[in-house]
């Protein structure tokens, strides 16, 4: 599978590039993950079923969730990371709720 690339350090925070495809919030999201929380929602964290099957086929438990903030929504809208392995080894975002995931890597 071939990820997307980046041209530069788009997300100090989190000492990585994010592709085009994801919005500025996500870089506040991926650098709490990667420094293990604080999270700002109860659901962050949460361990994402995969019910769809729209990602690789891992055990219960593999993948796990986190919202990325929306400007102007009153709710957690439909912005997520998907997280798979513990520590995180692989991320997805999908900005519709599940309906489809991008994977992107994460400079280590």
């Amino acid at each position: 599978m071939s990820l997307p690339a980046a041209s530069h350090v788009n997300c100090p925070a989190a000492h990585t590039d994010l592709p085009a495809f994801m919005p500025p919030e996500a870089c506040d999201t991926l650098a709490r993950i990667l420094q293990g929380g604080p999270f700002p929602y109860s659901q962050d964290g949460v361990v994402f079923g995969n019910y769809e099957g729209r990602l690789p086929s891992q055990p219960r438990g593999y993948y796990h969730e986190y919202t990325v903030d929306t400007p102007g929504a009153r709710n957690r809208a439909t912005r997520r990371i998907i997280t798979g392995g513990t520590p995180p080894q692989v991320f997805y975002y999908t900005g519709d709720h599940y309906q489809s995931f991008q994977p992107f890597q994460v400079n280590r």
